[in-house]
C-alpha cells in the first residue's frame, strides 16, 4: 500500500493566513454590515506602473503573430530579463555577479521553500525569530526539524536567534552552529534591518563556519538609510558563503503576476560541487520558466519610466508605514518598522496576547492584522501592520485603532 510524507502530519494547525483567512469569513458572516479594513496580508493594492503595463501590451500582441511568437521560457529566464538584473541591481551597487548565476523564477515564497532542496537533510537550519514561516514550513516538510513542542512552539533540531527590542531586533550569532542561516532583511515581519557592517559580521561568521546563508531581500526597495546594504553581495565573502533571494511582488505590484529570482554564485561550493549547478539542474527539472510576457514586465521595471513610477510607488506604501507608525505611537503603542521596511512591529497593549489582540481588532475597529505569535515564539506579546493597503483604508484603520 502507498505510504505518505508523514513530515506533513508533524506540520501544527494551518497556514498561518490561512487561519486569519477563515477567521475574518467567519466574521464578515457574521457581520455582513461591518466595513472590513485589512492590514494584514502584504498584499499590495496599487495597479501595475503605466510602463509596466505598456511592456504587457506589446508583449501579448508578439504572442498573437507567428514571427514574433514564444513557447516555453528559457527554464533559467530569458536574457533580455537576466541582463537588467545583473546591470541594475548588481553591477551598479558594485556587485560582481554575471547573468549566468540568476535564476528567473515565479516568485521568492516558492524559491525560500525550493532552495532547501539541494541539501542535505541531516544540514542544522538556524532562523530568526520571528521568522516569515515558509522558512520553517518547508524544511518542516523535508524532515529536518526534528519534533515540535507545542509548550514553546520549537522544533527540536531548528536553531532559534531571538529578536526582540532587547536586542533591537538584530539576531546574535547562535550558540550552536548552524549549517543553513535564513536571513531576511529588511525583515518581515519585525520592519527592522542590519547595517551593512552588522551583516558583514555574518557574511564573515558564515565563511568562518562553513555556513551558507539564505538571504531574502524581497523588501530591498524599501530600505531608505544609507549605512543598509541593497544586496548581501556588497560584502566582502559573500559569494563563497550567500545565495540571495529577490522578488517583484512588493518592489513593482507583482503579488498577482508573479515573478522573482535567486542568485547562486559560481563559488559556492560545497567540496568542490557547485551549488549553482545542483540549483540549476533542479530548476530546469521542476521549472517550466516564467511566461514570456510576465519577464518582459520586469524587464520593464529596469526602464527608466519605470524606474520613476516605482519609485513614487513605493514612496506611497511608506508614507502609509508613517501614518500607522505616528498614528499608534500617539495613542500610546510601543512601534518598530515602518523606516526600511512597509511593516510595522507593535507591542500588544495590557498584556495581551498575540492572538487575543488580532481578535480584540478584528471586533472593536473592524480591522485585520497579523499576530506575532504567528512568525515564532519571540513574535508573542507583538503584532504586525502592513502599510500595502490604500492610503484612505490605512488613515481609515489608525482613527479606529486610536478610538478604542
Amino acid at each position: 500500500m502507498f505510504q505518505i510524507n508523514d513530515n506533513y502530519q508533524k506540520l501544527p494547525g494551518s497556514y498561518l493566513f490561512s487561519t486569519i483567512a477563515k477567521k475574518v469569513a467567519a466574521f464578515t458572516e457574521a457581520n455582513p454590515d461591518k466595513r472590513i479594513i485589512r492590514l494584514g496580508i502584504g498584499d499590495v493594492t496599487q495597479p501595475l506602473a503605466p510602463a509596466i503595463i505598456e511592456a504587457m501590451h506589446k508583449a501579448v500582441d508578439e504572442m498573437g503573430d507567428a514571427a514574433t511568437f514564444h513557447g516555453y521560457a528559457p527554464d533559467l529566464g530569458y536574457d533580455f530579463l537576466r541582463k537588467a538584473i545583473v546591470e541594475n541591481d548588481y553591477k551598479a551597487r558594485g556587485c560582481e555577479i554575471e547573468a549566468d548565476e540568476i535564476f528567473v523564477s515565479d516568485g521568492a515564497k516558492s524559491d525560500s521553500a525550493n532552495i532547501q532542496e539541494i541539501f542535505a537533510v541531516n544540514n542544522r537550519i538556524a532562523v530568526c525569530d520571528p521568522v516569515y514561516p515558509v522558512y520553517v514550513d518547508s524544511n518542516v516538510m523535508a524532515g529536518r526539524t526534528g519534533t515540535y513542542d507545542s509548550e514553546t512552539e520549537k522544533w527540536s533540531d531548528v536553531i532559534y536567534m531571538p529578536c526582540t527590542a532587547e536586542n533591537h531586533f538584530v539576531p546574535e550569532f547562535p550558540k550552536e552552529t548552524p549549517d543553513l542561516i535564513y536571513l531576511c532583511l529588511p525583515n518581515n515581519p519585525t520592519g527592522t534591518t542590519l547595517t551593512k557592517s552588522q551583516l558583514q559580521e555574518w557574511v564573515d561568521y558564515a565563511n568562518k563556519v562553513g555556513a551558507v546563508i539564505l538571504y531574502d531581500g524581497a523588501y530591498e526597495a524599501y530600505i531608505s538609510e544609507k549605512d543598509v546594504a541593497h544586496s548581501i553581495y556588497e560584502c566582502s565573502g559573500a559569494q563563497t558563503c550567500a545565495i540571495e533571494l529577490k522578488s517583484f511582488s512588493k518592489n513593482a505590484g507583482f503579488t498577482g503576476v508573479r515573478l522573482g529570482y535567486t542568485v547562486v554564485p559560481k563559488a559556492l561550493k560545497c567540496n568542490g560541487v557547485s551549488l549553482r549547478d545542483m540549483w540549476a539542474r533542479r530548476h530546469g527539472t521542476k521549472f517550466n520558466g516564467a511566461p514570456y510576457i510576465v519577464q518582459r514586465a520586469g524587464e520593464a521595471v529596469y526602464s527608466a519610466e519605470g524606474k520613476a513610477q516605482l519609485k513614487d510607488q513605493v514612496a506611497y506604501y511608506m508614507k502609509n508605514a508613517s501614518v500607522i507608525k505616528e498614528g499608534l505611537k500617539d495613542a500610546g503603542y510601543t512601534v518598530f518598522g515602518g523606516v526600511n521596511a512597509p511593516y510595522i512591529w507593535l507591542k500588544t497593549p495590557d498584556q495581551m496576547t498575540s492572538w487575543d489582540f488580532f481578535d480584540y481588532l478584528l471586533e472593536k475597529a473592524n480591522v485585520v492584522g497579523t499576530p506575532g505569535s504567528g512568525f515564532g515564539p519571540s513574535g508573542e506579546g507583538y503584532f504586525r501592520l502592513t502599510a500595502f493597503g490604500t492610503y484612505e483604508n490605512t488613515e481609515a484603520a489608525v482613527k479606529r485603532i486610536q478610538a478604542l
